[in-house]
């Protein structure tokens, strides 16, 4: 048997003879035929598509060939590479997109091409804008009502109030138990001694089209007379967007960070246009307890909280000079002490942070024994019990309040920026009975004092959490249902410690 190499690949078709020869046999001629190739060179990609974000970004592709020259070119001016052209290589070709900076996505094709090799090309897709803009009337500043700082401003709130579980319920307004918020209520909050309330509220529950993220009207008019129903006693306001079924506070991750940051646009641009022409005595929170656990989650929390703070001062009016609250991450006060780094505001001294403290957390919201620790019933130094020892605290007592408290005093407060205690509480514990029972309300009541206090001492402004529960395991001040104050004993040391 005989076996015919042939040197390399032709594009047309060739033939030759070859002559075997053995000795004094007779010579054999065999014509042979060598069919043209398609190609003479390979030319691959390892991508057949890419997707770039509608910001813009850089996507990398290997390009192999055996070709001579190669080249690589795209049918738009919106796309471009670090290499065009190159030689026999196996080599990275970088893309590069520039913002799309329509609604809609757009489209591209890169081609890569050499002589009598195969041209190969990736379809390329650009995302347009997952949301309309809503900043569709947008003011001149306007500074009228608007001239204190966030320190002057701090100084007028003595002590807040959280309408918890309410504005926030998933489902609506009473769909966790508390009854529609009356003017009648809000008055009872002030009367009892708080001049400021926290309105944590749901926005993505609300929406009249899902798909644009337009919030419905009726419900922006519903908020917008709760808040009214606040500044008609002369209180503060710090509206949020709360969990809201958790779409940011459960994805400050890189994978969400741009469909997040759309919607916490479309959101913001139509709250503040809604609610622009209150005066100061309204503020605005970015968020609610973002989960935040290292630096790069951070950063992506610190995205979310720009895209805030752009949105509501594009709108002009009394929000381009409307003080704004930013989250710490989780709004942890150890985690806001190590990661946090504050966005930035094109309006000096309009900014405040915000933490929220329920330590010990046994004492303050555990409800069962675990395998970790067990509940605590008892706080405070001189509040132990002799004869119940076990449930007792055994961390998070006055030293380490002081302790937490000075390091946003450090952080925040000294550099000129106040802190809003935006959430705290410790649940009543009333299947106890008897001598415990009252050991328990009086050791709570002295938390809820001594906490306070040092809040104020430290230049945080409280603001209890008041879910409307009156049972057991609840925090409720007020009995929304009847108007009148449920639990006095709670109110008095809150308004004592805040003194």
């Amino acid at each position: 048997m005989v076996s015919v190499l042939v040197s390399s690949k032709t594009i047309e078709k060739r033939t030759d003879t070859l002559t075997i020869t053995a000795g004094n046999a007779k010579p054999v001629q065999v014509l042979v035929t060598q069919e043209a190739s398609d190609y003479l060179y390979t030319l691959s990609a390892s991508v057949s598509s890419i997707t770039f974000s509608r910001a813009g970004n850089s996507s990398s592709f290997k390009l192999t060939s055996t070709a001579p020259q190669w080249t690589v070119e795209s049918d738009v001016e919106w796309l471009t590479f670090d290499k065009t052209t190159g030689s026999a290589s196996s080599v990275y070709i970088s893309a590069s997109a520039s913002e799309n900076e329509g609604t809609e996505a757009r489209t591209a094709t890169i081609t890569l091409k050499a002589d009598y090799a195969p041209t190969v090309e990736i379809s390329v897709t650009q995302k347009g804008e997952y949301y309309p803009s809503y900043n569709t009337s947008p003011l001149e500043p306007d500074a009228t009502g608007m001239s204190s700082t966030a320190l002057e401003l701090a100084a007028k709130m003595k002590v807040g109030w959280n309408l918890g579980n309410t504005l926030e319920a998933i489902g609506g307004e009473t769909a966790w138990g508390n009854p529609v918020t009356s003017q009648a209520i809000i008055d009872l909050v002030n009367n009892s001694g708080f001049n400021a309330v926290r309105l944590p509220c749901s926005w993505n529950g609300h929406l009249s089209n899902a798909s644009t993220a337009q919030i419905n009207a009726t419900w922006l008019e519903r908020v917008r007379t709760v808040v009214q129903y606040c500044i008609n006693n002369d209180m503060y306001v710090i509206l949020n967007i709360h969990w809201d079924g958790g779409w940011l506070e459960n994805n400050c991750t890189t994978a969400k960070q741009e469909e997040n940051n759309a919607k916490q646009k479309a959101f913001w641009e139509q709250i503040a246009t809604y609610m622009r022409d209150f005066d100061e005595h309204l503020l605005f929170a970015s968020a609610n307890e973002p989960n935040v656990e290292n630096a790069t989650e951070m950063s992506v929390l610190n995205s979310y909280h720009q895209t805030f703070i752009n949105a509501v001062r594009s709108t002009g009016g009394k929000n381009s000079y409307r003080v704004l609250v930013i989250q710490g991450p989780s709004t942890d006060i150890e985690k806001t002490n190590n990661l946090m780094v504050l966005p930035t505001d094109p309006i000096p001294n309009k900014m405040m942070a915000e933490v929220h403290y329920y330590s010990p957390y046994q004492f303050c919201l555990m409800d069962k024994d675990a395998d970790w620790g067990k509940m605590a019933y008892y706080w405070g130094n001189a509040y132990h019990s002799a004869t119940d020892t076990e449930r007792n605290a055994t961390w998070g007592e006055e030293a380490f309040v002081d302790e937490m408290f000075g390091l946003m005093k450090t952080q925040f407060v000294n550099q000129g920026i106040p802190v809003i205690m935006g959430e705290y509480a410790a649940v009543r514990r009333t299947t106890l009975t008897g001598d415990a029972l009252t050991l328990h309300l009086n050791s709570r009541a002295y938390y809820l004092r001594y906490v306070t206090q040092q809040m104020k001492a430290n230049g945080i402004i409280p603001f209890y959490w008041d879910a409307g529960g009156m049972g057991n395991l609840g925090s409720a001040l007020i009995n929304r249902n009847n108007l009148t104050v449920f639990d006095q004993q709670a109110l008095d040391s809150i308004m004592v410690g805040a003194q």
